[in-house]
């Protein structure tokens, strides 16, 4: 059974950093693509930072790039995203996916596993 538990999330103020984590389970943690993606209250979820199958690409939305980092520990079985420069449009529910089949069209729209998310809240 495929398993994705975000942690990391929390409050802080803008301009802090925040990482988050993506613990995985019941796959080859290789072979998937993992992404990224956050909910705002009244808002529609929108992709942050993907990996590829094989970690070896990524891909960053366009409010995040500079700021968010994305990487990935095979020892682990674990995603992070790293966020600093944070700010309060950032505060978010941000959840973790993950796809056997890689394309950067999953980032805008979905990817098959789902995690249950983490809230980030970033005051001004």
């Amino acid at each position: 059974e495929v398993q994705l538990v975000e942690s990391g999330g929390g409050l802080v103020q803008a301009g802090g950093s925040l990482r988050l984590s993506c613990a995985t389970s019941g796959f080859t943690f290789d072979d998937y693509a993992i992404g990224w993606f956050r909910q705002a209250p009244g808002k529609d979820r929108e992709g942050v930072s993907c990996i590829s199958s094989r970690h070896t690409s990524t891909w960053y939305g366009d409010s995040v790039k500079g700021r968010f980092t994305i990487s990935s520990d095979n020892a682990k079985n674990t995603v992070y995203l790293q966020m600093n420069s944070l700010k309060p449009e950032d505060t978010a529910v941000y959840y973790c996916a993950a796809s056997n089949q890689w394309s950067t069209i999953l980032c805008y729209y979905g990817m098959h596993y789902w995690g249950k998310g983490t809230l980030v809240t970033v005051s001004s």
